[in-house]
């Protein structure tokens, strides 16, 4: 896919995704349509969901794709890394990532995009792996970070 027609399909996405969430403030709510969404318009995700913070732990959230790990080993793998560094990852082959948690086999690349709330607190993060090497670039970063931000704007209601 050329990086026009990327950018063009993730800005439809953001607009439909955008036209859908207003009916709710609920995270959650936001959280599952954002995954469907991605999930069915994005040729290269093989496995899209949230990973939340709860209590210190980081566990399975909204998700499609294979059955997923439910909690993530403490300050290990890509979404912790995106966690404690505070940023967005993107790792082109999961095999030479240190301490990547391998949930499935099939996956071989992967982005994390932090999800932070309206005090900057980030809450979660999401997680997309693809079965191709090299699946994620800098477009989808720069319009995962933009989806996600949605999560915690105000509704419409």
């Amino acid at each position: 896919m050329s990086n026009k027609t990327k950018t063009g399909r993730y800005q439809r996405i953001f607009r439909q995704i955008e036209g859908l969430i207003g009916a709710t403030r609920s995270p959650w709510s936001r959280m599952s349509t954002i995954v469907a969404l991605l999930h069915h318009k994005m040729p290269d995700f093989f496995w899209t969901g949230f990973y939340y913070l709860d209590n210190g732990d980081l566990v399975v959230g909204p998700y499609q794709g294979p059955v997923a790990c439910l909690k993530l080993k403490k300050n290990t793998g890509v979404c912790w890394t995106g966690i404690n560094e505070k940023r967005s990852l993107i790792v082109p082959d999961v095999e030479k990532f240190p301490g990547h948690i391998a949930c499935s086999s099939l996956s071989k690349s992967e982005i994390v995009v932090p999800v932070y709330n309206k005090t900057g607190k980030i809450l979660a993060v999401l997680d997309v792996d693809s079965k191709k090497l090299n699946a994620f670039d800098e477009i989808d970063q720069r319009e995962l970070e933009k989806i996600v931000a949605l999560i915690y704007e105000p509704s419409s209601t």
